[in-house]
Parts: structure tokens; C-alpha cells; sequence
């Protein structure tokens, strides 16, 4: 078989026929069986690549007045949170409600209402924006997994690391989003969600425990409060409880590292020096609607004076 003549450098990613018609690829080189056909208007020179954004994009572009979302966008977005059947095949297309729904091999379509700025780009991918995309992945997410996301998006960044200064929403954005889309499945969880989220819990572990501890009848804790435990010394515990002087630490996988221990156990003996009690919780006391770690902080304020109503 004659070997076929080299694609332009820009159709290396998946493309649409139109974009290969536009530099100059003929309809017989497009029908070489060295390109797949992942669906009707597509090629791609191997098996689909892993990245979503690549993926999504010829979708959008051969789908009239579309946008990656749902499921897709949640992943775009790298939201945290546990969204039920977000790594099923199919990457989810919606588009305006006056159209048709999207129909073709590898789409999962809907439709609905949209304001022009729920719309963005990601890497040149049309994707609903983050306030957006939490709203439509309400129908299957969870309330706790619903605050989960609100939190990621309400939470103040980190300039030096995150390099934003911003966060990605306001609960006043939230809000207004739930008011555009009355009636919209799943929208009665997304407002208990909203009504649950606080700014300042980082990462999800941390609002998956404050959700716990209030849940149980224990007073709802400080986010990630700078706390001056002597001069020139100030610690940011997770959650605290500054009347009784307890702060309470999420340790995730990062804390079983060398350099981490050091940090931590410096950490610990600030808040011994001060008078503070440090409640440590890692993953295992996470279990069973965290109810380890929810015994041992309450364990910790009745020691300190702290009594239920």
C-alpha cells in the first residue's frame, strides 16, 4: 500500500473534515486507513488522546452552537468532589434548547437554557464556565459532594502558588445561578449545597470533615485562620475552635513524606507550647461518615469545657 502523504503539523491532535479541507488535505487522504473515525466529521492519526479538551473539541466544532459539559467539564475543570459515572465513555456536548439534541457516536447530548456568559474557553475548547458546570452536575452529585465544589469554588487562593488572585466564583454568582435556572434537575441539592458552603475550606477532605462535625452537633469550626501562637509565630490549622483552643488537621497522603513529618511535629509542638490541643485526622478516621474523626474532636473540646446544648 502507497505510504500516505504527512498531515500538516496542526491536524496532529483531532480535527474536524472541514479544518483538513482548509489546509489543503484532499477526501481521499482523509479516507486512508491510517485515521480513525472516532465520529461522523472527525479524524485523528491514532487512538483518542487522553486529554479531554483535545477530545472535546472537534465535537464542539462539528456540533453547531455547542459546548463541552456535564461530566466533561467537571473533569475540564479538575473539580473535586465525587461526580457518579464521570470517567463513562462518551464526553458530554449541550447546546441551546431551541435546537436538537446532539446525536453521534461518541456524545453524550443535552440541551437546555443558556446566558452567554455561562459559555467559555478552555485551550480553545467552548466549555460551560465552573458556576455552570457545578449547577448541571447537581442532578447526580451528592449535597456533601455539591458543597464540596462550592467550597473549591469560593475558596480565596494562594497568588504565590495558584498564580489567581480571585476566586473562581462569590456565593453571590452562585446564587444567581441557581435563580436563572429555577427548575433545573438536582437544583433543590445545589441550593442546600450552597447554603452549606463556606469560604475557606481547602482542600475536600476538609469540608467532607466540617460537614461531619456539624452534622454530629459540634460547633462549627474556623477555616484556615492565621492563629499568633507567640510572637512571630503564627499557625493556619484546617479547622479550629479558638474559644477552647483546638485546632483540628486534615493529614492526606503528602504528610507521610520525610520533610512533612519534620514540619508536622514542629507544627505540634507550636501548638503544645501554646496550650492549644492539636486533633490530627487522616484518611482512616475518614470512614464510616467519619465517625473516628468525629469522636475525637469532640473527645478533645469536652476536655476542654465545651458541652452539647
Amino acid at each position: 500500500m502507497k505510504t500516505p502523504r504527512p498531515l500538516p503539523a496542526a491536524l496532529s491532535a483531532p480535527f474536524t473534515v472541514q479544518e483538513a479541507a482548509e489546509v489543503g488535505v484532499s477526501r481521499r487522504r482523509l479516507k486512508h486507513s491510517s485515521l480513525h473515525i472516532p465520529s461522523r466529521g472527525i479524524r485523528l492519526l491514532a487512538e483518542l488522546p487522553d486529554s479531554l479538551n483535545l477530545q472535546a473539541r472537534p465535537l464542539t466544532l462539528v456540533t453547531q452552537f455547542s459546548a463541552a459539559s456535564h461530566a466533561t467539564a467537571f473533569l475540564i475543570w479538575d473539580f473535586p468532589g465525587f461526580l457518579p459515572g464521570s470517567h463513562a465513555p462518551g464526553i458530554h456536548i449541550s447546546r441551546p434548547d431551541t435546537m436538537a439534541i446532539p446525536r453521534r457516536r461518541g456524545v453524550i447530548g443535552h440541551v437546555g437554557q443558556f446566558f452567554d456568559d455561562e459559555i467559555t474557553r478552555v485551550d480553545g475548547v467552548l466549555v460551560t464556565t465552573r458556576t455552570r458546570t457545578w449547577l448541571d452536575c447537581a442532578r447526580k452529585m451528592s449535597v456533601d459532594e455539591l458543597t464540596v465544589v462550592a467550597d473549591h469554588l469560593l475558596r480565596h487562593p494562594r497568588p504565590a502558588i495558584e498564580n489567581r488572585t480571585k476566586p473562581y466564583a462569590s456565593p453571590g454568582q452562585l446564587a444567581e445561578m441557581l435563580d436563572r435556572h429555577k427548575g433545573t434537575p438536582g437544583i433543590r441539592k445545589a441550593r442546600l449545597a450552597l447554603e452549606q458552603a463556606r469560604i475557606g475550606a481547602d482542600p475536600a477532605p476538609e469540608t467532607r470533615l466540617r460537614l461531619a462535625l456539624c452534622r454530629s452537633g459540634l460547633p462549627e469550626p474556623d477555616l484556615n485562620v492565621g492563629t499568633v501562637l507567640r510572637p512571630g509565630v503564627v499557625r493556619q490549622p484546617d479547622l479550629a475552635y479558638p474559644k477552647y483552643r483546638i485546632a483540628v488537621e486534615y493529614e492526606g497522603a503528602v504528610h507521610s513524606e520525610a520533610a512533612q513529618v519534620i514540619r508536622d511535629i514542629a507544627k505540634e509542638e507550636d501548638f503544645s507550647g501554646a496550650g492549644w490541643i492539636l486533633v490530627r485526622i487522616s484518611k482512616r478516621h475518614m470512614a464510616n461518615d467519619a465517625r473516628a474523626a468525629v469522636a475525637k474532636v469532640r473527645a478533645a473540646l469536652a476536655s476542654r469545657g465545651w458541652q452539647p446544648n
